[in-house]
């Protein structure tokens, strides 16, 4: 379990970083968005390159804060029965949740959005947009997103197993979005 352990405190730190990557991220898309509309009212100047980077900065946004979110515990939950369980049933829960959906749905969404990523790629593929930017980097954030989520569901896993053996303690709160 040690082992496994390790890998899960890997993954985290991988995913943190990530994160914070993505923090970065939800700042520079509001930067570049303030200043496309300053340029744009001031100046009449506009550029569909400035949109897309946008667009690229809230995928990124999007991709590579899924797995920070998942590793903090505030992902969105239908928590239709989970706080009203025991402790160790949420882990149970957990651990199905991973093992069953999380993972195997991640793991196919990374193999198909791979080759969809590739070939923008090796194509070098460019928007259409007039003054578009080329497109893999954000394609790449697909199935980046989708493997880092998958090894962070996996990270996950390990911590719930390790929780049900008694060999580390989690929380298992869980407070609902304030609406």
């Amino acid at each position: 379990m040690g082992g496994l352990l390790a890998f899960s405190r890997v993954v985290d730190g991988l995913n943190e970083r990530f994160g914070h990557i993505a923090d970065y991220c939800v700042l520079f898309a509001c930067l570049v968005s303030a200043g496309n509309a300053t340029v744009r009212y001031l100046f009449s100047y506009s550029t569909n390159g400035l949109l897309e980077v946008q667009w690229y900065l809230f995928g990124a946004v999007v991709l590579l804060g899924a797995p920070y979110t998942l590793k903090r515990n505030e992902h969105v939950r239908v928590d239709l029965v989970y706080m009203s369980v025991s402790p160790r049933v949420r882990l149970w829960i957990d651990t199905l949740g991973f093992a069953l959906i999380l993972i195997p749905a991640g793991l196919y969404l990374a193999w198909l959005s791979f080759p969809f990523f590739w070939q923008s790629f090796v194509s070098d593929e460019v928007s259409q947009n007039a003054g578009g930017l080329i497109l893999w980097p954000a394609k790449l954030l697909l199935p980046l997103g989708f493997a880092l989520l998958t090894i962070q569901g996996l990270s996950e896993l390990i911590k719930r197993v390790a929780a049900l053996s008694g060999a580390i303690e989690i929380a298992t709160d869980y407070e609902k979005p304030h609406q």
